[in-house]
């Protein structure tokens, strides 16, 4: 290995070990794609997880700034030397990647790349993506690539590890995905035993007050008292259940990561692409953390089943002293007063409870046409 035996080791066992902390896909990606670069001392370095349709359902990068990554425009296709590393399941090393004959071009933001090196991630006979590393950060020899064949075999190593790290990761969140589905189950049969009696009850007594109303109307003041008593009761049963729920993930994996997790579980679920990005948000207290996920999920609830959105985009980040959620989709809209004086309003003012039981503030903007913008910002973070 170019750095010798020692110091290649312990940059390998450094890699692997910083892959081996991660659960989330996206965490995983985004941390062989950073060894790569590390490790292999290259200026650029990327990672493309194909989708089914031509695309990469994912591609991260290192060695990109995001104001340039978000000017380089649409995820890439598989074209060209990515689609040859997916298709032939080969490595490919470049002197200059514009020379080949497979080159389909960039767009104007990006980078320029000459020396290149790339490889399949593979499970078995399966691909899982496309690692690939560009302008070595070297003297390169007379029309010669930067990249070495040492390189490439230590490439390799990373990327078999890397495939494993991957397939953990993938099913690790379809566990969460099960584990959701089944907590979702029991909160069903919970609410079903403990308040569905007392609403069979409600009704009945209801019907009983109303035929005494004419003829006995201090029984029938009692049977209404008793109506009110009833709703109490199952208001605060609903209110436990709900309490109760507060998700086992957002106390082990804290907001962001939970976050992530219900949203990939969404984006894949509905039609909608649903997207999340977070930036320099820190541990905030339970409580925080709980008010914004709750706010998160009722407003992706409104988005995906009401709104007819083709996009919805949840952002956490900092401003200020302060955390703030975003949720902006591309549906119907609405005018806000007007769904005030509908009584439509239950989302909006629990959401805005939430809020302002942490000390926050919820903003709602939308329009008719012109899509809903929902924004809490609380306090820390």
């Amino acid at each position: 290995m170019s750095q010798g035996p020692r110091s290649g080791l312990a940059a390998v066992s450094s890699a692997l070990l910083a892959m081996s902390r991660h659960l989330e896909v996206r965490d995983v990606l985004k941390t062989i794609v950073a060894s790569a670069r590390e490790l292999l001392d290259a200026q650029y370095a990327a990672l493309g997880v194909p989708d089914d349709h031509g695309g990469f359902a994912q591609f991260v990068v290192d060695g990109v700034g995001e104001e340039q990554w978000k000017a380089i425009g649409p995820l890439p296709r598989q074209h060209g030397i990515l689609a040859a590393m997916l298709q032939e399941a080969r490595p490919q090393r470049l002197a200059d990647v514009r020379k080949d004959p497979r080159f389909e071009g960039w767009p104007s933001a990006h980078p320029e790349m000459s020396d290149f090196l790339g490889l399949p991630v593979r499970d078995g006979d399966e691909v899982l993506g496309a690692l690939f590393l560009a302008n070595k950060n070297c003297a390169r020899p007379q029309g010669g690539c930067g990249f070495t064949e040492d390189d490439e075999e230590l490439l390799a190593i990373l990327a078999q590890h890397a495939a494993i790290a991957l397939t953990n990761a993938r099913l690790y969140e379809r566990s969460r995905e099960l584990t959701i589905a089944e907590e979702r189950s029991r909160l069903a049969h919970e609410l079903h035993d403990a308040v569905s009696q007392k609403l069979f009850s409600l009704r009945l007594t209801a019907q009983a007050a109303t035929a005494l109303v004419d003829r006995d109307p201090a029984r029938a003041k009692g049977e209404l008292q008793q109506v009110a008593a009833l709703a109490a009761e199952a208001a605060d049963e609903l209110r436990a259940a709900v309490v109760e729920l507060r998700p086992a993930a957002l106390d082990e994996d804290g907001l962001v990561a939970t976050l992530r997790t219900h949203i990939h579980v969404l984006d894949r679920a509905h039609a909608a692409r649903v997207t999340f990005t977070s930036q320099g948000v820190r541990a905030l207290p339970a409580a925080q953390e709980e008010a914004l996920l709750r706010v998160a999920q009722e407003a992706l609830h409104n988005a995906l089943r009401h709104s007819g959105a083709q996009r919805v985009e949840v952002t956490l980040g900092k401003r200020g002293p302060g955390t703030v959620l975003r949720v902006t989709d591309d549906g119907e809209g609405f005018d806000p007063t007007t769904v005030r004086r509908a009584g439509r309003h239950l989302g909006l003012v629990s959401m805005r409870d939430r809020a302002s039981g942490v000390g926050g503030t919820l903003t709602v903007v939308s329009a008719p046409g012109k899509g809903t913008t929902i924004e809490m910002e609380a306090p820390g973070g």
